[in-house]
């Protein structure tokens, strides 16, 4: 293998964007299967099972989905209440269809030998953080005007 060949980015941030928006294409429902024990992943720990969660990421369903190279975040509701998830890349392990199960699922050994940027990870995790602890929001209200 040549040195060009052993530092080529992993291609798992760009088949997810392209299979969610083919999926989305086909007004169907994108599930992302994430591998919830991995360093920095953020996702709500009681829907937890055996070590994965999935999650309905469709359009209608979350707020401000964001998949960059590192990461896939959005907020969304939970027993109606609002989260915002953070999942590294290498914690994704598939994007699929919810009703005919196509899509695509990844070896979860891509990132095995990927130098993972931990500082970027930390930086993200630790601006969402930053980001809560703003001062909280008031309650809307609407008042009558005569």
């Amino acid at each position: 293998m040549s040195e060009q060949e052993l530092n080529l980015t992993p291609t798992r941030p760009y088949l997810a964007r392209a299979i969610y928006e083919w999926i989305c294409d086909n007004n169907l429902t994108p599930y992302l299967l994430v591998d919830a024990t991995k360093p920095y992943t953020d996702v709500p720990q009681q829907f937890v099972q055996d070590g994965q969660i999935v999650l309905n990421i469709a359009p209608h369903s979350v707020h401000m989905l964001n998949m960059t190279n590192d990461a896939i975040t959005f907020s969304a509701r939970f027993s109606g209440a609002s989260k915002d998830i953070y999942v590294p890349i290498n914690a994704v392990l598939g994007l699929y269809a919810r009703e005919n199960g196509q899509g695509l699922f990844f070896d979860p050994d891509e990132y095995a030998n990927v130098q993972i940027d931990e500082d970027v990870l930390e930086s993200n995790t630790s601006e969402e953080v930053e980001t809560k602890t703003e001062a909280p929001k008031k309650k809307p209200s609407l008042r009558i005007l005569e």
